[in-house]
């Protein structure tokens, strides 16, 4: 999964440069933006995996067609972490979507949870991203097929794969955060100890997991994505 992501969702060799640094903070300080909105149970940061992998082959397909810009990407990425309230991706999405010429207005925007400036033929990718987030993967049927309906089944199928994989440095970007403000003396209140440690360590296990149950069900053609019922 972490090669996917640097593979997928990073420009090559990505470096933050000092105004991208600085512009990243001046951004996040200037937010009126509530953090840690969600706290994902363990088990879903193992679905969460297990789904990224997934799909992970249809978002490098839609990148190599050029379908999903590195600007698309990002406002995805943001619009998922506005949703879920991850202060550490919103600090590190924040420097790469600069990096990609998205001005700090739009991703001001983004974070407020704005979107009368969305691109017009984003807007219902973004739409699905936020719902997608908002019902922890769980999205209703009616939107997905929207999704498809817009793009068509295989840039949906992007568009998933990176919903996914911002789900997934969301859960595990919350966990981290969640345990930096414990040792700082301000526990989140919906947050434990047990937890933090559970989300912190339980990665490298589930992603070898993940990996397995992932191929296995792919073999056996299990539906890519639950549904609301």
């Amino acid at each position: 999964l972490i090669v996917g992501i640097r593979q997928s969702s990073y420009p090559a060799r990505f470096k933050f440069s000092a105004y991208a640094k600085l512009s990243s903070k001046v951004i996040l300080y200037t937010l009126k933006q509530q953090y840690n909105k969600k706290i994902y149970k363990i088990k879903d940061f193992f679905r969460f995996i297990e789904e990224a992998f997934r799909t992970m082959k249809y978002l490098h397909i839609s990148r190599k067609k050029k379908e999903i810009s590195d600007l698309f990407k990002s406002r995805l990425m943001l619009s998922v972490t506005e949703v879920n309230g991850c202060k550490a991706c919103s600090w590190a999405h924040t420097g790469i979507a600069l990096k990609e010429g998205m001005s700090k207005e739009d991703i001001h925007q983004i974070l407020s949870g704005n979107r009368s400036n969305f691109p017009l033929n984003e807007i219902t990718a973004i739409l699905f991203a936020q719902h997608y987030a908002d019902t922890g993967g769980i999205p209703d049927i009616e939107a997905w097929n929207t999704l498809v309906n817009t793009y068509g089944e295989a840039k949906s199928l992007g568009i998933l794969g990176v919903i996914r994989i911002i789900m997934v440095g969301n859960v595990y970007g919350i966990g981290f955060g969640a345990l930096q403000c414990r040792m700082r003396g301000n526990p989140v209140k919906k947050s434990s100890f047990l937890y933090e440690l559970g989300i912190l360590f339980s990665i490298i296990p589930f992603i070898i997991g993940a990996l397995v149950t992932a191929f296995i069900k792919n073999i056996q053609k299990h539906d890519l994505i639950l549904h609301e019922k």
